[in-house]
């Protein structure tokens, strides 16, 4: 995943509402998650191997799911799988060498779960609504851009 910084310094609602977006995308289109992705406070985009741009429909069907998910207040849990056990549930291709034998999963409920170095809330409530403010498809990329509002 190429990201804008380094994963220590994503800001946490965000980056945990960049792994909603991504389970929603990946169980509504069975395509698998973004391969790259620009997680800012204000806003982020995340870009997707994609035939098409989505309809209006689409667009509010996964933020009605994204938004769901953080109303449920689900946790967001940190462990730990060995390399070896991780290749079983994960794809590792983009996995770069130093991350090590010792392989950190986040898991968001039973929703979500994936390889991730980057900071998180610790329940979904923290994340605030979700917004996608645009979409657009060129050349097999569909990029979706996305605001949250965190809770105060």
């Amino acid at each position: 995943m190429e990201y804008n910084e380094n994963p220590k310094s994503y800001y946490a609602p965000m980056h945990s509402a960049e792994h909603l977006l991504n389970g929603t995308m990946d169980q509504m289109f069975k395509r698998g998650r973004a391969f790259s992705a620009h997680i800012e406070k204000k806003k982020s985009k995340c870009d997707y191997h994609f035939d098409r741009n989505l309809s209006q429909e689409e667009i509010k069907k996964i933020e009605e799911i994204v938004n769901e998910k953080i109303e449920f207040d689900l946790p967001v849990i940190e462990s730990f799988m060995s390399r070896d056990e991780a290749q079983k549930y994960f794809n590792l291709n983009r996995l770069p060498d130093e991350a090590g034998e010792t392989l950190r999963v986040i898991s968001i409920g039973d929703y979500d779960k994936c390889l991730c170095s980057g900071p998180h809330v610790n329940s979904t409530k923290e994340i605030g609504g979700f917004k996608i403010i645009s979409t657009d498809f060129n050349n097999g990329v569909l990029r979706i851009r996305f605001k949250i509002n965190e809770q105060q």
